[in-house]
């Protein structure tokens, strides 16, 4: 659906009306411009977080209820709602994790019998962020495995989501 989306907003001679009756996207999602997080949210979301690296095994009902304690007043659809606006899921064992699925390709780990002895011979990156006033930070890093230096990193505001966060 993403790959019709975006041949909706590229330059082309057809009336973008007419691109969307040809793709069968609906009108609405070629002007659809998403809404900006407001500041309640956003203070919402970073209580959720901080709440959620303490105990990331609660759920939204136990999330709602750590934030009545917390003096925030939200119903559990609001938290559902900004849980899955953050990529937040309670923690919890899973039925079958271990389990491929059926015609899963299982991947070789390539560095098990490899033996790291000097520089520039393996690298790994690693993704986080750091929460500011508005939003978050995102900090890209890559190191070298041997010498556990870092070899390059980035910060960025950018989320992924097409939203920019003011900070």
């Amino acid at each position: 659906m993403s790959a019709r989306r975006a041949q909706i907003h590229t330059e082309h001679a057809l009336p973008k009306v007419r691109r969307c009756a040809l793709l069968g996207v609906a009108r609405a999602t070629a002007y659809y411009r998403p809404a900006p997080v407001g500041e309640q949210d956003l203070a919402l979301m970073r209580l959720i977080d901080e709440i959620h690296l303490q105990w990331p095994f609660y759920a939204s009902r136990r999330l709602r209820d750590e934030l009545q304690r917390h003096g925030q007043w939200v119903s559990r659809q609001r938290v559902q709602r900004l849980m899955r606006r953050m990529g937040l899921q309670a923690l919890y064992p899973r039925r079958r994790t271990s389990q491929p699925g059926k015609g899963h390709k299982v991947y070789p780990y390539l560095l098990r019998n490899l033996s790291i002895d000097h520089a520039n011979q393996v690298w790994a990156t690693d993704i986080t962020y750091i929460p500011m006033a508005k939003g978050f930070m995102y900090l890209v890093a890559i190191m070298d495995w041997h010498s556990r230096r870092v070899l390059s990193w980035r910060v960025s505001n950018y989320c992924g989501t097409g939203a920019l966060f003011d900070t």
